[in-house]
């Protein structure tokens, strides 16, 4: 038996190849149909508005596409022997259209433009998804940040008390990072807008084709001006994937810090019993499961991301197995991961219930006032920031030493500090100093720009919430545009199949 994919071949494919390589390939089969349906519709079109393949051929093809496309992916018969999708899609089409009239709708293409374009026709669309969830999840962020902006609570660096802060503020600054995933997504939706259907194998076609069509019909503002790149490259894979695992592991941070402040001993935050596991051993248990997923994947999207270049890496600037498949295959995984991580993102903070009273109270003991303190040394007792540093650092000492929370430190304990280690004699209001120590006061004096004042905290949510709008509105269009271009393929090549023959 010869291979039945060329003549130039004189022995069957072997089985190891068939096992290990090719059947795993049409594995994904499914999930490529529809954008094969399309990249051939679209091609179709193009050569029969050209004159590339006869008015009657062309009919019989559209019948045969739109049959198929009814049909569904069950009903194409998959052979590794034909080595992958296009092969065994082109072997169904000549079965329903005769082997002419289906031998001819390659003319003028490569598997290679066809595989470019079909990735970019399926990561347009993963991104899209990808891009709903997370405006979903930012808005739910923003709510709750606009909710809790007068939730105090300690903030922490190096996981030890800093200054105190509002439970807002921190999912506002979550939201803003937020943002920034979503833009870096966008712009990678900008970066593969470009068809590569046309480049052939890598050196265009001697045909007289109209890539601006297929371009158009496919939803593409443009086609790749070099027909090299348009099959040699995937960097727009590598852009999303680079910035889905950057949010998947700033979203791990976010989960990292949630999942201390869950634990008895933080008690600052609490979940429903709906987002928790337990122990098969130990009763009393309540695990943090959603976390721990989270905090997990930034790693396995990492791993993706590396894997992918990796793989890349060693080959050269054209098509070929590793450098365009390959390389594709930890993006699909990490798509579909990133999806499920915003998912669960958003109904961790959707439901994470905040404990304001043992917020409020670890921020009155455990000196996260400090600073504010040593910033009214400076404006009431004209010290140098560096002296009054050293002046509060005594009274922390001092506070420990006796074990004392920070809400009980007085005036005197400040003026003998202040006596020892400059050797002057300071007078502080004691309400003053209590004020000082205030972890509300605190944070509601923090007014300069991107402070966690409550009213700050309102006005970033606001800006936030009008960039988020402009998001969605962004992303709507674009999704409808390209609904519009695939409604107009479908409909242009029924009305072909329709025509008289």
């Amino acid at each position: 038996m010869e291979s039945k994919v060329s003549r130039r071949l004189t022995q069957p494919t072997a089985p190891e190849v068939c096992t290990h390589i090719y059947a795993p390939r049409l594995r994904d089969f499914g999930a490529g149909f529809g954008y094969l349906t399309d990249i051939n519709a679209a091609h179709l079109l193009m050569l029969h508005g050209t004159g590339l393949i006869p008015a009657d051929t062309a009919a019989t093809l559209a019948r045969a596409l739109v049959r198929i496309g009814q049909e569904g992916p069950d009903a194409v018969p998959l052979d590794p022997q034909r080595e992958d999708a296009y092969f065994n899609y082109e072997a169904r089409l000549m079965a329903v259209a005769g082997a002419d009239a289906g031998g001819r709708l390659h003319v003028a293409r490569s598997r290679n433009d066809i595989l470019a374009t079909q990735d970019r026709l399926r990561a347009r669309d993963a991104v899209l998804g990808l891009l709903d969830t997370l405006a979903d999840t930012r808005g739910v962020v923003l709510r709750q940040a606009v909710a809790h902006a007068d939730t105090v609570m300690p903030g922490y660096t190096h996981l030890q008390a800093a200054q105190p802060i509002t439970y807002g503020f921190y999912l506002a600054g979550v939201a803003q990072s937020m943002g920034r995933d979503m833009t870096r997504l966008r712009h990678a939706l900008a970066t593969l807008d470009a068809c590569p259907l046309g480049a052939g194998a890598l050196a265009g076609t001697a045909f007289p084709i109209d890539r601006a069509a297929t371009a158009r019909w496919l939803g593409f503002s443009g086609y790749v001006g070099n027909a090299l790149d348009a099959v040699a490259s995937r960097d727009f894979a590598w852009e999303i994937l680079a910035a889905v695992t950057i949010a998947t592991v700033t979203w791990g941070r976010v989960a990292q810090d949630l999942f201390v402040w869950a634990t008895p001993e933080f008690g600052l935050i609490d979940f429903p019993d709906s987002v928790a596991g337990t122990s098969s051993i130990m009763p009393q248990k309540k695990n943090p499961v959603a976390l721990e997923y989270l905090k997990g994947k930034g790693g396995h999207l990492l791993g993706l991301l590396t894997a992918s270049l990796a793989a890349l890496k060693g080959t050269h600037f054209t098509h070929s197995g590793d450098g365009s498949r390959e390389t594709m295959r930890g993006f699909w995984e990490a798509m579909v991961e990133a999806q499920r991580c915003a998912e669960v993102l958003r109904l961790v903070l959707e439901h994470a219930t905040p404990q304001p009273a043992t917020m409020l109270n670890r921020a009155r003991r455990d000196f996260s006032s400090a600073t504010d303190l040593a910033d009214m040394l400076v404006r009431d007792a004209g010290m140098s920031f560096r002296e009054a540093h050293h002046v509060v650092g005594a009274v922390v000492r001092e506070a420990l030493d006796r074990h004392l929370p920070a809400c009980e430190i007085d005036s005197t304990m400040v003026t003998r500090a202040a006596l020892a280690h400059t050797g002057r004699t300071i007078a502080l209001d004691a309400h003053v100093v209590a004020a000082c120590l205030d972890p509300v006061h605190g944070v509601a004096s923090r007014t300069a720009a991107g402070g966690p004042a409550p009213a700050l905290v309102r006005e970033q949510v606001e800006t936030q919430s009008a960039s988020l709008a402009a998001d969605r509105e962004a992303i709507t269009a674009q999704r409808g545009a390209v609904a519009a271009s695939r409604a107009a393929l479908k409909q242009a090549t029924e009305a072909l199949a329709g025509a008289a023959h």
